[in-house]
């Protein structure tokens, strides 16, 4: 594992660039797309991407699809997502006889969903809102994001303060962590008994954990937010580091991999530095920059507090 670099502690400017001529565009033909009933009132809305569903409700849009909604409501938990939202199947192959059924005026996606596009086309306009790109901080581009949707559905207010919303929590969790011990923390997702994620800047748990004014202590490079998996020993590269592992673990790694001699030879568990805390949506949007946020603030001072 490579040396950490000094990393500054302060809160990173606000970012909100405006739209890209390519996003600009991409806005205007949705936009315009959208049948007249839709532009005169309240557009139905599907999202297939985790990160807009999240979007929508934060601005107070209620889609009438969106997907893997059991899975959502496991992993995500926030926002909650009404009852009468239709489930249209997996996020990575969504049921597009179920998308027609819900008669959607405009479908969110996101960059993933490019090889979809045609024939997704087929069935409504497509907005994309990407948030998440190798090697870049999502935050801010979370909050394009909620412009961007509240651009195409005239509702400016309410993103802003969704956006203003997310700012304030997070500078009042980083203010109440004053005095927490800054030692680097790795946040982590347990795969197996043996194996972790580690999540590094360009996720939305590395973003905030810098927002919070902790340095990530898994500094390489990572593939779309979270390095592949590793084996635990990795863990030990950065001895002096707390752990944040960010739930579910999968119930047989509960059983095996925190009652392991390894597991147990690493000197921040020995030294009482690692914490886990509840699910929280590993690609979501602003809604999931602050529930991580709020769920971290324990955890880091119970990792604060841990010795060695």
């Amino acid at each position: 594992m490579s040396a950490r670099p000094s990393v500054a502690l302060s809160p990173p400017p606000p970012s909100r660039r405006p739209l890209s001529r390519r996003q600009a565009l991409g806005l205007a033909a949705a936009v315009m797309a959208l049948p007249a009933r839709a532009r005169a009132g309240q557009p139905r809305i599907a999202a297939i991407d985790w990160a807009a569903l999240e979007t929508a409700l934060a601005i107070g849009v209620v889609p009438v699809a969106a997907t893997e909604l059991i899975q959502f409501r496991r992993i995500a938990v926030e926002p909650e997502v009404p009852d009468a939202v239709m489930d249209i199947g997996l996020r990575g192959t969504p049921n597009y006889e179920a998308l027609r059924l819900a008669e959607p005026d405009l479908i969110l996606i996101s960059d993933f969903y490019e090889r979809q596009r045609a024939a997704l086309e087929r069935i409504a306009p497509l907005l994309s809102l990407t948030v998440y790109r190798p090697g870049v901080p999502p935050y801010a581009r979370a909050a394009e994001a909620t412009l961007t949707l509240a651009r195409a559905l005239d509702r400016d207010a309410q993103a802003q303060d969704a956006i203003a919303r997310a700012d304030r929590e997070i500078a009042r969790i980083r203010a109440a962590l004053e005095g927490v011990p800054r030692r680097p923390v790795f946040v982590i997702n347990i795969g197996d008994a043996r194996h972790f994620r580690a999540f590094g800047t360009d996720s939305m748990f590395g973003d905030v954990l810098g927002r919070l004014g902790f340095e990530n202590a898994w500094t390489t490079s990572t593939s779309y937010a979270a390095a592949a998996p590793l084996g635990v020993e990795h863990l030990a590269g950065v001895p002096d580091a707390g752990v944040l592992v960010v739930g579910p673990v999968p119930p047989e790694a509960r059983r095996t991999l925190f009652d392991g001699a390894l597991w147990n030879a690493l000197p921040m568990v020995r030294d009482g530095r690692v914490s886990v805390i509840e699910p929280i949506n590993h690609f979501g949007g602003l809604p999931a920059a602050t529930r991580f946020a709020r769920l971290a603030a324990d955890a880091l001072r119970l990792i604060g507090q841990g010795h060695g």
